[in-house]
């Protein structure tokens, strides 16, 4: 079993920046070294959708087309903590934001309670 935990989520004015943070523990050896972790987003009655994602080594990144550069992603492997930095927010980047992890390709395996980032105009 992998645990996730996010932090680092608050309430901030538009154009205001956020460092979210996920924390994995438990099995985080191993094949889990293999898996990607992932951020997603979901607003109050809509689907969760994927903002990014990074292999445990930093060398392999993808973002969701609506993040256009605001958003970086990184790993310190020796923590075992994924950040998603978050810059030039906009009122609607407010969501709740997931960490999640999985084999690559495959819907992620473990999942975070999230943290919540709202953002105000």
């Amino acid at each position: 079993q992998v645990q996730l935990v996010e932090s680092g989520g608050g309430s901030v004015q538009a154009g205001g920046s956020l460092r979210l943070s996920c924390a994995a523990s438990g099995r985080t050896g191993g094949d889990v070294r293999t898996y990607y972790m992932y951020w997603f987003r979901q607003v109050p009655g809509q689907e969760r959708e994927f903002v990014a994602r990074i292999s445990w080594d930093g060398t392999s990144t993808r973002f969701a087309d609506f993040v256009k550069g605001r958003f970086t992603i990184s790993v310190d492997s020796g923590e075992n903590t994924v950040y998603l930095r978050v810059t030039d927010l906009k009122p609607g980047d407010t969501a709740a934001y997931y960490c999640a992890s999985g084999s690559p390709g495959a819907t992620p395996d473990y999942w975070g309670r999230g943290t919540q980032v709202t953002v105000s105009s």
